[in-house]
């Protein structure tokens, strides 16, 4: 006689990430209670905002500062409500990760780069293209 297995009604097993309670108590409205990913949604479309209206460079800057400020505010609160998404090393990793490489992009971009590479002098002849 063989038993017929039902799905559990709630699911076992399944841990919430590490500090992802929230950050202030239930008396305060949502986005005060989730004020850490507030502030990063909030720097972050400022910087989109600036990317649009103003010069791209300082906004596409102010995009990766706020990737960044998540990865600080990760690192060193104990309890940052939703911009806990998995543990604490993959979340800090992956949030400086993206802010440095967003940051690092910028500062190389053309024209006028603020970062000159001596790497990317020669981009062309690493990617096969002959310069005459």
């Amino acid at each position: 006689m063989s038993r017929s297995r039902r799905r559990p009604v709630k699911t076992t097993g399944t841990l919430p990430p590490e500090g992802s309670a929230a950050a202030m108590g239930r008396g305060h409205a949502l986005p005060v209670r989730q004020w850490p990913i507030t502030l990063v949604l909030a720097v972050a479309c400022a910087g989109l905002a600036v990317t649009w209206f103003g010069d791209f460079k300082y906004g596409l800057l102010t995009v990766g500062g706020a990737l960044l400020l998540g990865a600080a505010l990760r690192l060193t609160l104990p309890e940052v409500g939703m911009l806990a998404v998995r543990s604490r090393f993959t979340d800090v990793s992956v949030l400086t990760l993206l802010g440095g490489v967003i940051v690092l992009l910028t500062l190389v971009a053309q024209p006028d780069p603020w970062l000159r590479l001596s790497l990317l002098d020669n981009v062309g002849q690493l990617i096969g293209r002959q310069h005459r």
